[in-house]
């Protein structure tokens, strides 16, 4: 069988195959993430992306290989996660610009796509490293660009690639030194495996089984008994950089002028793992950080954040590490009593998640606002609590619905108190009761939350007008129980107009949870100001350390 000419309509199939054999392999990929750091989710992030391209061309499906080459290259752009998704996304991107204004390919052109897609997704990259899916990226275009020369089937020039992705694959252990150390190979090597596993099912027209083919040692690792991740080999404490942190910028004419290198080398400054991409109207951004909310400060003087995701990747590796022990003690169910009941909240911030654990939470899921866990992130936490009832706190309006999912798809006994802020939930864990059941907890919970006045101080990203009330781009803005009701270019005057609306003659205690980048001597200056003000009125105060807000306050 031979294919002289790839157009539109037989690249989609290639891709939609390519996605699905990913998606199929993605649980697989996860358990050999190791690198950069053992926070177990390459496989996931790898086929959100290319979840999301597919997606994209599968709307536009035509006949011209181009149009349908940057249809998937936008996809992967706006769905690119983590350092693995962002790196296949800019593969595809160099490829879509190579073939851009061409209907049909030839065996050359289909090779010389795979190498443009090469050079731009190591220009992406801040510090190439090799022996990761760069370097099995690399290998296998060189592979294609040398058998094009005198070939002309493409069936013949991806075979090719994909034989040489597999050896490459192979070698990545003497390259990176942790990987020969824990005995695996690159898990985004691997994932681009299986891509290029489905293009060549799909030019060929053939089925694929479930499971790529693994090397002895590697089949027998990662199928050891318990099904053990490799992430159990390191240790939580060595990741440096704490927090995966991704957004996009929308650039704005009044706003920075943007320079990607500059950018880039500013940005390399606050953390590792560094992947930058731009075009003429935004640019994306993935970095591995300990402060999240100063990489995104950072972002915002060239324009509107969106697109933004957090994620604890220290909490991923906890949780992964007690996944596997939750696994590895199945066999033995009956010699580990379960706990009757866990708790788990979300948050944003070290400080708050501190605080959730010492009045009584079980886990803490790093999210919030513009960082939402996805349900699997809280099944996972729910999986991993050992516990006969458990009680989920989303603290964010737009996480319980999540939350909801998760506590249905779970075998675990589950239920959700459905509170809205950070203030809500930590007033619905002092009110628990170990000996009431799980229903009467909720209730008791829930009508705790609803008694507790929150407010949040954000900055506005736009000028606009809300309820009569004219904020300004960059001003402060004072929210009571989700309503803004003050703005002001000054941090301290917010929160004093802000808490003037929220204290009232009933009001006892109030408690402060200042953010990250929120200056001591401004705290001190407002708790001055409140017993000044308010005598009767009790004040604690607590480090929150969160990104984007300020301050949390609660008032009961």
């Amino acid at each position: 069988m031979a294919i002289q000419t790839l157009d539109g309509n037989q690249f989609a199939e290639m891709i939609l195959k390519g996605a699905n054999h990913l998606e199929a392999n993605a649980q697989m990929v996860d358990a050999l993430n190791v690198f950069p750091v053992p926070d177990g989710d390459t496989g996931t992030n790898m086929n959100l992306s290319m979840t999301s391209g597919s997606k994209e061309v599968q709307k536009n499906k035509q006949a011209h290989i181009g149009k349908v080459a940057m249809a998937l290259s936008k996809g992967l752009l706006m769905g690119a996660r983590g350092n693995s998704g962002v790196i296949l996304s800019q593969l595809f991107r160099g490829f879509a610009k190579e073939i851009e204004h061409k209907s049909f390919l030839d065996a050359s052109e289909f090779a010389s796509a795979f190498e443009a897609g090469v050079k731009t997704a190591y220009k992406a990259v801040m510090k190439p490293v090799e022996g990761t899916i760069l370097t099995v990226a690399k290998d296998s275009a060189k592979k294609a660009v040398e058998i094009a020369k005198a070939e002309k089937n493409i069936i013949v020039i991806m075979e090719a690639v994909l034989q040489e992705a597999k050896a490459s694959l192979k070698r990545t252990p003497d390259l990176l030194p942790v990987l020969k150390e824990v005995g695996v190979v690159d898990s985004g090597g691997q994932g681009l495996v299986c891509v290029y596993e489905g293009f060549l099912a799909s030019l060929k027209g053939e089925s694929l089984p479930n499971t790529p083919a693994l090397e002895p040692s590697m089949d027998e690792l990662v199928n050891a008994q318990h099904h053990q991740s490799v992430q159990g080999f390191l240790r939580t404490e060595d990741i440096v950089y704490g927090y995966c942190t991704e957004f996009m910028v929308k650039f704005e004419n009044n706003k920075k002028k943007f320079s990607e290198q500059a950018f880039q080398e500013d940005l390399s400054h606050f953390g590792d793992s560094l992947l930058v991409i731009s075009d003429d109207e935004v640019v994306k951004v993935h970095i591995h950080s300990e402060e999240p909310g100063k990489v995104l400060s950072y972002g915002q003087q060239y324009g509107s954040l969106i697109n933004m995701k957090i994620e604890n990747m220290r909490e991923q590796h906890s949780s992964i590490l007690e996944k596997d022990r939750h696994q590895g003690n199945k066999e033995n169910a009956g010699s580990k009593e379960k706990q009757p009941y866990a708790i788990i909240a979300v948050s944003m911030g070290s400080g708050i998640a501190e605080l959730f654990k010492s009045i009584g939470a079980s886990r803490v899921i790093e999210g919030g606002q513009t960082m939402n866990p996805s349900t699997e992130d809280i099944v996972k936490a729910i999986q991993s609590t050992q516990a006969e009832k458990i009680l989920l706190l989303p603290n964010n309006k737009n996480i319980i619905m999540a939350a909801e999912q998760a506590a249905q798809v779970v075998e675990e006994e589950v239920l959700v108190v459905p509170t809205k802020t950070v203030p809500q939930g930590l007033a619905a864990i002092l009110a628990f009761n170990p000996s009431a059941s799980l229903e009467q907890n909720g209730k008791g919970m829930k009508e705790a939350s609803e008694e507790i006045k929150t407010g949040q101080i954000t900055y506005a990203v736009r000028d606009t007008v809300i309820d009569g009330l004219s904020i300004q781009k960059d001003d402060y803005m004072g929210i009571h129980d989700g309503k803004i009701v003050e703005a002001n270019q000054d941090l301290t005057t917010t929160a004093q107009n802000l808490l003037k609306t929220m204290i009232d003659d009933d009001s006892e205690i109030l408690t402060i949870l200042y953010g990250e980048d929120t200056q001591s001597n401004e705290v001190d200056q407002l708790v001055d100001y409140l017993n000044e003000h308010y005598e009767d009125l009790e004040v604690e105060v607590h480090n929150g350390k969160q990104p984007l807000y300020p301050y949390i306050f609660s008032v009961e």
